[in-house]
């Protein structure tokens, strides 16, 4: 059934036409994905569709009775009314504490938020998680989604994605958050130049598609290109399920990346990065950590032992509130720890990309504010101006003559993030660093640290930017640890879910954890997970004697990294230790594996 059509519809803003002659149309059950730069296009669309914007000109035709929910990037919550008030409306509490629906989507959602409060006194990431929960909870046959993804983590990311392509509701949604594009996505279309350009699958699909369209055409401008080339390669490397929705043909998009290299030079990376730092970049000795201080706020490390070594990229994932920017100020030195010792090598050159916009001197020029920190960098193998590295990001021509003040905070994100890699620093720390930024100026970026030599530790919901960027992932799950995980995002997310289905089975007194000097024996008694008391037992050993084999592991690893520091003129020393590297980091996906599997059973 045809839901919405779009026929001869063109729409401008000023004299900049935004959509230009569109004819297109959304059936039931379509899941589409809208991209574009910004300013091109995407939330004029979607407000055409959704209907709270009159085109200039065309005809706009809803079904009759369509019932449509739109999550723009504002809201209108009454800031008087409770947050219980504005998500579940009349209900009775008798009849949503009932609803499974309900209570899943408060719990995914709200679950930090007093049903009770103003929603006045809410942040700006409370309020936006309270509309997004009022709109989900409603029956729909359209969902227009602006930017869902903003204030969310990781893991309310993935619950999203789930919940989403669950519902029967056709679904159109504008997002920079490329993962979940592929994960809601069946459709993808490119808002650009005014017209709509529409691509089978999501994003995976929406790349390799255009890949193929500018071989065939032979129109692609060459570094852009050349670009796309690299992002299909890391793509077609990754998770065969980023690629297992393209309906077209894809052979020749193959020929592209037939003898293209890997996305980084790693063993090249790690050589010139530890010719810059030296052995040491960040060593954490027993140290303690208070998010407000000593003794104040939720505790992030106690008594932790970390090794940041030379040329490490690090992507640093944990539950909104778990401590991620507290442990980067306490690599950049502006917090200190409760106790223990942070030693910071002597070549460290520190730049710190924190979510606050830095001070800007808001009557200069955007080129001029790059200029005054450096006219020239070295990225990797290339010189680069200023104006060169502000087109790269986005700042084309007449805009790098813009007057700060007059930027938007995007722009103004983007102009601090250069500013910082024209300070030539060795050692990055990245708090949400894709924040405002498009598809187009990600992919930008993404190319820009590949080539970059140094030690980078980053902090980011983007899924699929910390997935490209970063060699590893680390998290915090709140233990006072910080944990390397093999496995990626996907083993955080396992680890997640098996440790909430523990805590809900020792909370409802259906699963205790098991004392060994009062077990009964085998057969006196099973638990929820259908074990015995006796199998639970064991597998908890076996939980325990995985986990001492990973740390370990660990120690090795870190070992190894600091060896390859010291052999980096030693390129046959250097290739020698990273190959037994491999190993252990195989080794450590084979016993990840055995405690995912163990770990599944027990929650089970």
């Amino acid at each position: 059934m045809n839901l919405v059509n779009l026929e001869s519809v063109s729409h401008s803003y000023g004299p900049k036409p935004l959509l230009s002659d569109v004819s297109l149309g959304i059936e039931a059950g379509d899941r589409i994905g809208v991209v574009g730069r910004n300013g091109g296009g995407k939330t004029t669309l979607i407000s055409v569709i959704a209907g709270d914007l009159k085109p200039d000109s065309g005809r706009v035709t809803h079904n009759r009775g369509l019932q449509v929910a739109t999550l723009s990037q504002g809201d209108d919550l009454d800031p008087e009314s409770a947050v219980r008030d504005l998500v579940l409306g009349g209900r009775q509490e008798h009849e949503w504490a009932g609803d499974a629906g309900i209570r899943e989507i408060l719990a995914n959602l709200l679950g930090d938020v007093d049903l009770n409060a103003p929603a006045g006194s809410l942040s700006g990431g409370e309020r936006r998680r309270t509309a997004l929960a009022r709109l989900l909870i409603g029956e729909h046959d359209l969902i227009i989604l602006d930017e869902p993804t903003n204030h969310l983590d990781i893991e309310a990311i993935d619950w999203l994605a789930g919940h989403l392509s669950g519902r029967r509701s056709a679904l159109l949604v504008v997002t920079h958050d490329r993962w979940f594009l592929d994960a809601v996505s069946t459709r993808t279309w490119e808002v650009v130049d005014g017209s709509v350009e529409r691509y089978e699958g999501g994003y995976a699909a929406y790349v390799l598609a255009k890949a193929e369209r500018a071989r065939v055409a032979a129109a692609a401008e060459a570094r852009r290109q050349n670009l796309m080339r690299k992002e299909i390669a890391w793509l077609r490397r990754g998770p065969p399920a980023r690629t297992s929705k393209p309906k077209f043909r894809i052979e020749a998009a193959q020929e592209l990346i037939a003898d293209e290299p890997p996305a980084r030079e790693s063993v090249e990376l790690v050589k010139f990065a530890a010719a810059r730092l030296g052995r040491t970049v960040y060593d954490l000795e027993d140290v303690t950590l208070h998010a407000g201080g000593p003794g104040r706020g939720p505790q992030v490390l106690d008594r932790a032992t970390w090794q940041f070594g030379p040329g490490d990229r690090i992507g640093l994932i944990g539950v909104n509130g778990s401590g991620k920017s507290s442990l980067l100020r306490l690599l950049a030195g502006t917090v200190q720890p409760d106790s223990g010792r942070v030693v910071r090598g002597r070549t460290v050159r520190l730049a710190h990309l924190s979510q606050e916009l830095g001070e800007l001197d808001p009557a200069r020029r955007v080129l001029e504010s790059v200029e005054e920190v450096r006219k020239y960098v070295q990225v990797g193998k290339k010189e680069w101006t200023a104006s060169q590295l502000l087109e790269r990001l986005g700042f084309k021509g007449e805009a790098q003559w813009k007057v700060v003040g007059d930027l938007s905070g995007g722009e103004r994100r983007r102009l601090q993030l250069l500013r910082l890699l024209m300070d030539d620093p060795n050692v990055l720390l990245l708090d949400e660093p894709t924040n405002d930024l498009d598809i187009e100026t990600l992919n930008e970026l993404e190319d820009l640290l590949d080539g970059w030599p140094g030690t980078l530790i980053l902090v980011s919901h983007d899924r699929y930017f910390l997935e490209r960027v970063a060699d590893r992932v680390v998290a915090l799950l709140g233990d006072g640890r910080l944990s390397m995980l093999p496995g990626g995002v996907d083993e955080y997310l396992a680890r997640r879910s098996s440790g909430r289905a523990l805590s809900a089975r020792a909370a409802s007194g259906s699963a205790p954890v098991p004392d060994e000097s009062a077990a009964p024996a085998a057969g006196d008694g099973a638990v929820a997970s259908g074990l015995s008391t006796k199998e639970e037992r064991e597998l908890r050993k076996e939980l325990s004697r995985l986990e001492r084999q990973l740390d370990r592991l660990s120690g090795r690893e870190a070992k190894l990294h600091a060896a390859m520091a010291d052999a980096a003129s030693d390129y046959g020393r250097l290739a020698s230790l990273d190959a037994e590297l491999k190993e252990i980091l195989a080794e450590k996906d084979t016993i990840e594996s055995e405690w995912l599997e163990l770990a599944d059973r027990l929650g089970g």
